[in-house]
């Protein structure tokens, strides 16, 4: 039986969609034997509350079978960085972008524009607050004092988690989440990642860790959702990185007033 190491990419924006598929890989991969190691190869710039908090626990229980090693690409911000933590060891390039450690929540409150338009939009609904965060009119005070509570939940276990997986004190780990992202270069300094490089080296530290040579090593993705693969004419058609912002746009569109890392 040949040992491998397993290259693991994740690109794009945290969603509950986006991020299902890699959760069952991350679980397959707890059982393949033959697999001593994974590198969990992310870029992204956060998402969803609930996906990168899924993302980061699947990643932390895979280590504690065999060893990953998150490389951070581009952008290793907010949800993505929470992800990373899940690994044992953190890895990003000097010019990564790193941290971004916080939570939003996007509210639009687009009454006054759409009035000026002439255009009228009734809610009808039941339950005192269930008009509240459609993205229509502001929120009264009750509103944002409950919604800020919502945020602030999400922001203290950011922080402790940060703080548990970075080996830092609480005051510490607050005082790193501004909201603001770093360099690897100062994220390494602040004790944020553990080292710097590429994906390449990387791979590298996680051959040191499993005994595997990096040259063994296998690159591994979910299956892509029917809809994509229906889809990825069109894609083609239209370029992949125009395909890409279309997408992502309505991503975003579609993901106003979620809790966001």
């Amino acid at each position: 039986m040949r040992e491998r190491l397993a290259h693991v990419i994740f690109r794009g924006t945290l969603r509950e969609r986006t991020v299902d598929p890699f959760l069952t890989l991350l679980r397959q991969l707890r059982d393949r034997r033959r697999i001593r190691g994974v590198l969990f190869d992310i870029s992204s710039g956060g998402g969803e509350v609930t996906a990168s908090s899924d993302l980061s626990r699947a990643i932390q229980r895979l280590d504690a079978v065999k060893p990953v090693v998150a490389s951070i690409g581009a952008v290793g911000a907010s949800g993505a960085y929470l992800a990373a933590l899940g690994a044992r060891r953190i890895v990003a390039r000097p010019e990564s972008q790193v941290g971004s450690i916080g939570v939003i929540y996007p509210h639009l409150a687009a009454r006054e524009l759409l009035r000026r338009w002439g255009i009228g939009v009734e809610m009808i609904h039941a339950g005192r607050h269930k008009d509240a965060y459609q993205g229509y009119r502001p929120l009264d005070s009750e509103e944002r004092e409950k919604l800020q509570a919502l945020v602030d939940e999400g922001y203290a276990a950011f922080v402790a988690r940060v703080a548990e997986r970075r080996h830092l004190s609480s005051d510490a780990a607050r005082a790193l989440a501004t909201g603001e992202f770093w360099t690897g270069t100062t994220a390494l300094k602040l004790g944020l990642i553990d080292t710097l490089g590429d994906a390449e080296s990387a791979l590298e530290e996680l051959g040191r860790l499993t005994g595997v040579a990096a040259r063994r090593t296998v690159r591994l993705a979910p299956p892509r959702p029917f809809l994509e693969r229906m889809m990825n004419p069109v894609a083609q058609s239209l370029g992949h990185a125009v395909w890409t912002t279309l997408t992502e746009s309505v991503d975003d569109s579609i993901g106003l007033g979620s809790l966001r890392r």
